[in-house]
């Protein structure tokens, strides 16, 4: 008689129609399986984020709850330290040797605020100050200044002040010139609403302080224009 569990052509047709039962699995063999199984799973725990361990909770049997509250707890451990750790508070300065490194590899989850300048530019140290208050206000986000020749040889003063916006190493966002700030007007509230439409910074304005300003100025100037009544009455006069 034909061994069901031999490995043929034949029977694993027969297994599959259900003629012949599943192959029979030997008990060392069953125990490597369950393990590389349990490997399996522990490696999808490794690689999910904090937030997809909670959005798949419900898939997990109640077997795996203390994998999955190790994992979660191992998780938030390493996000706090990745807090402490990236905190900055300050604009750093840097030159083009240190672009690379402090730009392009600032890291993971790591937005960075690159402002070109030059001395004597009034709106170039005008926004130096505005990044120092935005650098302490948002910590998490690494804020650095270099003099533009320094780190871009030949770079163009008329393109000055110039700000590049990066998140872990590729370019989301640019602001080129005096024109794109607004010129020495511009507050540090707008510049920080700038950034946060970039995602650099996560704002607690709830609008654009320059549409603000834009509300009031076109508010005043209709007061300052005659009514209509005023109007009629200097042409009666006239």
């Amino acid at each position: 008689m034909q061994d069901p569990n031999e490995d043929t052509e034949w029977n694993d047709i027969l297994r599959k129609k259900g003629i012949l039962p599943p192959k029979e699995i030997p008990k060392d063999d069953e125990e490597e399986e369950l393990a590389l199984q349990q490997q399996s799973v522990v490696k999808t725990y490794e690689s999910m984020t904090l937030e997809e361990l909670e959005e798949n909770e419900d898939e997990f049997s109640e077997e795996d709850e203390a994998a999955i509250e190790m994992y979660r707890q191992k998780r938030l451990a390493e996000w706090k330290a990745a807090q402490v750790k990236n905190v900055f508070k300050e604009v750093g300065e840097i030159s083009g040797q240190d672009y690379i490194k402090e730009v392009n590899k600032a890291g993971e989850s790591i937005w960075v605020v690159l402002h070109l300048y030059k001395q004597g530019i009034p709106l170039c140290t005008l926004i130096n100050q505005h990044l120092s208050t935005l650098a302490r206000k948002f910590p998490q986000t690494k804020f650095l200044k270099s003099i533009s020749t320094t780190c871009i040889p030949n770079y163009p003063d008329h393109n000055l002040p110039t700000i590049f916006v990066y998140f872990e190493g590729e370019m989301k966002a640019q602001f080129i010139g005096p024109l794109v700030f607004g010129g020495m007007n511009l507050k540090v509230e707008e510049l920080e609403w700038r950034l946060s439409e970039t995602g650099a910074v996560k704002t607690d304005l709830e609008e654009n302080p320059k549409k603000q300003i834009e509300d009031k100025l076109l508010s005043s100037i209709r007061c300052s224009l005659p009514t209509r009544k005023d109007s009629d009455s200097e042409d009666e006069d006239y």
